[in-house]
This record gives C-alpha cells, structure tokens and sequence, in this order.
C-alpha cells in the first residue's frame, strides 16, 4: 500500500483542470510542447503533475514572455506558462477561488464566475446618469508592480492548514523566472505575469484589499466598478473627486502601486441637464467610450445623454483584423464559405461592442462590406472593374439572406 501523500489533492480536480485548460487552448511555454502533444500521454503526463503537487516537489518551469504592441505605445509582455503548468495553476485556483469568492465586493467584475465586463460596463451607465463626476483611475504596469509579500500575505488570511500547499505553490509561481525569446532568464522580486491562470485570481485578492475593502472603509458612500486594474469611480461633485482621487493615490502608495498621473484624469458626465463644461467629457472603459451623445428615448424624443458606445480603439482592433482576413484575397471561397469561415467572431463583436449603443459598429462593418466589394469583384469577370455594380450585387444577395453574415443582421447591408 503507497504512502498518503504530504499534500491532499484530488485527481479529479487535475482532471477538471486539464479540462478547462484545454477549452481555453494557448500557446506552447518554454518546452514548446502544445496541448496535442501532451494529450499524446494525457494519463501519464496529470498522473505525474498530481504525483508532484501532492508532494510538494513541483517547481514551475521558467514562463516564456511575448512582448505585445499596446495601442497606447511601447509594448505589454504577457507570460506564457507551459501547458502543464497552466493545469498546475489552475488546480490551486480550483481549490482557493471558493474560498475567496464570497468576500469579493459586489462591484468587483473582472474574472469572476457570473460575472462579466458587460455588467460592469451596464452598470457604470446607469451610475454616470446619477453622479455628475467620474474618476478614470489609470494604475501604473499593475501587473508588473505587485508586491510579493502583500501578495502572499492577502492570500495566506484564506487559506487554513491543510492548505498551506496553495501558498507554497503561490510563493513559487510569484518568483518563477521570465524567459526572454533569446533564452535568457528573467528573476522576478514583483509582479506576476498577465497570461497564467493564476494571476487574475492573485491579482483580484490583492485589489480586494488594497483598494475594495479600503474604499468601502473610508469612503462608503462612493460607488465604484473595477474589473481587475480597470477602475472607475463615481463622484457627486469636482471637489469629492479630487479628494477621492489624492487619497486612492495615497492608499496606492502605501501598497506598492502608483497612479498614472497623466492617464487618471477627472470626468464630468455632460448631457442635457447638466451646465457648464470641463476639459474631460469622456472616458474609456472595457472598450466602451462613455461621452455625450445624441440618443433617442423610448418615446422618441431626441437628447443628448452620457452612454456608452464602441471605442475608436477598439474599432481599429477589428478592422486591423478584418484586413487580416485578406478576405478579397479568397476567391477560390464562396460567400457562403466567408460567412461560415467568420461569422463567428462577427456575432462575437456583435454581442459584447453591440450591447450598447449597436449602430456604432456600423463604420467598422461598412468597411467589412467594402472588402466582400472587392471580394466579388476579384472573383467575377463581370464585376472586376465596377465596383458600384459588385455593390448591388452583394445588397441584393443580403435582402434575400439578410442572415448570411451575421452583421447583416443589423441592417448594416452592403
């Protein structure tokens, strides 16, 4: 009979892990082994993962980093475990999320079950309807600033003795070395790496207490919505925010982090029924540009209201991936086969940027629709060097199948 192991882990929830691991795909870390390779010898391989963590000999390999374009300028490098740490990760996010999920705030949003960045995004607007003033909090290389020891001491007031494994496992994802993509490595004393499994948790146990309880303690009656480092808050007058604004500086300090200055700025929610004007009318949030704007009432009255739409930033990510497509390229395709091809990341923009205010999206997909025009003109003879006749000839195919794209749909027809 095999000894009990030091560490009480089940194999089922190595199993669920691998699960939602590989439902989420990602990249190959640093043994470049991708998830069909290790599914080659699946048993073998969450056998030995769970042989190892029930020990307590695992130690996480180096994470491999990637360097991101940010659309702000310079760059965001994200960490990519490999395939059977992120199944590692995942099993402690399995056993410590439980226990620290009922103590989040209700206006925490960000990676939470039941939760979405469109409930924050819904709720916000109704909030900026009842407070005039907002502050867009900016936090400096979040990600990249985490203290360490803070860290492990918010996760440690959760975790009793018998798993104090999770904390042994947090303390060595926390200082598992970057690998560059010329091999070097990368020691750690901050921070934890956007791309693993484990770092959103982490990284929600941290702000719980660093900025959610401490709001709810010393200003209780300011609202808020964060999703994850994404955070803005809802003041009633210029002089609340400004006030508000020095102390979460202040409270930021204190815990390792730093406000961008020159991104966190103070918001004045103009519409109709508000006077005067500020130098910040607008913000963004999730990829929703909250300003004001002309919109129509229930009983058809025009106004002009604070709400959220698309952002151009985000509008210039879809039509930079539309391009991609090289969809007037495809000729050998049909249009059935495009739509079938990309329909469903069409409905996926459609269902998270048209939430709110949907006829905004219409600039990206009339530029979709004068790819498909070059498209048809590339494929028919007829149609190669008449562009307005290649138009018709998609209008008429999208008012007899006005669902084959999915954004056809919305009436945004060639």
């Amino acid at each position: 009979m095999s000894e009990p192991k030091p560490f009480a882990i089940s194999k089922w929830v190595v199993w669920e892990a691998y699960r939602r691991v590989k439902a989420n795909q990602g990249a190959a870390g640093v043994d470049e082994v991708s998830m069909a390779e290790f599914e080659v010898d699946l048993k073998g391989n969450l056998y030995k993962l769970w042989n190892r963590l029930s020990s307590g000999s695992y130690l996480p390999p180096p994470v491999r980093a990637v360097e991101i374009p940010k659309n702000s300028g310079g760059v965001r490098v994200l960490g990519v475990p490999t395939v059977a740490d992120r199944i590692a990760q995942t099993v402690v996010r399995l056993y410590l999320e439980p226990e620290v999920e009922p103590m989040f705030h209700p206006d925490s949003y960000g990676y939470r079950p039941g939760r979405s960045a469109l409930d924050a995004v819904g709720v916000c607007r109704e909030r900026c309807w009842k407070a005039d003033w907002v502050i867009d909090l900016d936090i400096k290389a979040f990600f990249d600033s985490l203290d360490h020891q803070l860290v492990v001491r918010a996760v440690s007031k959760h975790i009793d003795t018998d798993r104090r494994w999770i904390l042994l496992y947090v303390k060595r994802w926390l200082v598992a070395p970057l690998q560059r993509p010329d091999g070097t490595l990368v020691a750690r004393d901050r921070g934890s790496p956007q791309g693993s499994a484990i770092s959103p948790l982490l990284a929600n146990i941290f702000l719980h207490y660093a900025f959610d309880a401490w709001m709810a303690r010393a200003f209780p009656g300011v609202r808020f919505e964060r999703y994850c480092d994404d955070v803005v808050v809802h003041c009633t007058s210029e002089q609340q925010a400004r006030q508000v604004r020095d102390a979460i500086a202040v409270r930021l300090a204190a815990c390792g982090l730093e406000l961008n200055q020159t991104k966190t700025a103070i918001v004045y929610c103009k519409d109709d029924d508000r006077r005067g004007s500020y130098e910040h009318q607008r913000f963004d949030f999730l990829g929703y540009t909250f300003r004001p704007r002309l919109v129509r009432s229930r009983a058809g009255r025009r106004f002009v209201g604070f709400t959220p739409a698309v952002s151009n930033q985000a509008g210039t990510r879809m039509r930079r991936e539309i391009r991609r497509w090289r969809l007037h390229l495809r000729s050998d395709k049909t249009l059935t086969d495009l739509a079938r091809m990309f329909n469903t990341v069409i409905r996926g923009w459609i269902n998270y940027y048209g939430r709110f205010h949907k006829s905004a999206l219409h600039p990206t997909f009339r530029h979709l629709n004068e790819i498909l025009t070059r498209w048809a003109m590339r494929k028919y003879k007829r149609l190669r060097y008449y562009r307005r006749r290649a138009r018709r000839f998609l209008a008429d195919i999208a008012r007899r199948e006005p669902t084959l794209f999915a954004h056809w749909r919305l009436g945004a027809w060639p």
